[in-house]
């Protein structure tokens, strides 16, 4: 199995086909969209850059942060196959 990297699930938007995004609602649709735009945009320390991405996406959509991160651990799941 190759290895599946972020930045080839967002190339490919791979997780606009998940069933984990499609279970999402449209305003966590559009909060997950924005997150994945801001990781394209930046460089640098992917960690930070992918919570920083996760703190502006919930303030602007005013979502909490917890519920985005458990949406995240669920796509990769799926995406990895577990």
């Amino acid at each position: 199995m190759a290895k599946l990297k972020l930045s080839n699930i967002v190339e490919r938007e791979l997780y606009i086909d998940s069933d984990s995004f499609k279970s999402l609602s449209p305003k966590m649709k559009d909060a997950v969209k924005d997150i994945y735009e801001r990781i394209q945009k930046e460089t640098g320390d992917i960690i930070k850059v992918f919570e920083g991405a996760v703190d502006k996406a919930a303030e602007f959509h005013n979502i909490n942060t917890n519920i985005l991160y458990d949406y995240f651990d669920k796509e990769l799941e799926e995406q990895l196959g577990e």
